[in-house]
C-alpha cells in the first residue's frame, strides 16, 4: 500500500529547522529522528534563514500600512475643506 503525502504543520517545520541551525545532530540524524528526507530538512532550515528578519519587520511593516492609509484619508479631508472653502469665498465674496 502506497503511502500519500505528509503535510507537516509550521510548528513541526520551525522546530526541524531550528534543530538544524543548532547543529549538535547531523541532518542526516535529525530527518530519520523526525522520520523526513533530509534535502526537507535542509529546504525547512534555508527558509528559516531567509525569514528570520521578517519576524521583526512584522509590527512596523503594519504599522507603517496603517499610517500610510491614515495619511491618504488626512489628505482627502483636507481636499474637501479646501473645495467647500473656496465655495464659501466665492458664495459670499470675501
Amino acid at each position: 500500500m502506497k503511502q500519500g503525502r505528509r503535510n507537516h504543520s509550521s510548528s513541526f517545520k520551525a522546530r526541524v529547522a531550528l534543530e538544524a541551525m543548532k547543529g549538535d545532530q547531523p541532518v542526516t540524524e535529525l530527518a530519520g529522528r523526525f522520520q523526513v528526507h533530509p534535502s526537507q530538512v535542509h529546504t525547512w532550515k534555508k527558509a528559516l534563514l531567509e525569514g528570520a528578519a521578517s519576524v521583526f519587520e512584522g509590527a512596523n511593516g503594519k504599522r507603517q500600512k496603517s499610517d500610510e492609509a491614515l495619511i491618504a484619508q488626512l489628505y482627502q479631508q483636507i481636499g474637501q475643506l479646501k473645495v467647500e472653502k473656496d465655495f464659501l469665498e466665492s458664495r459670499f465674496g470675501q
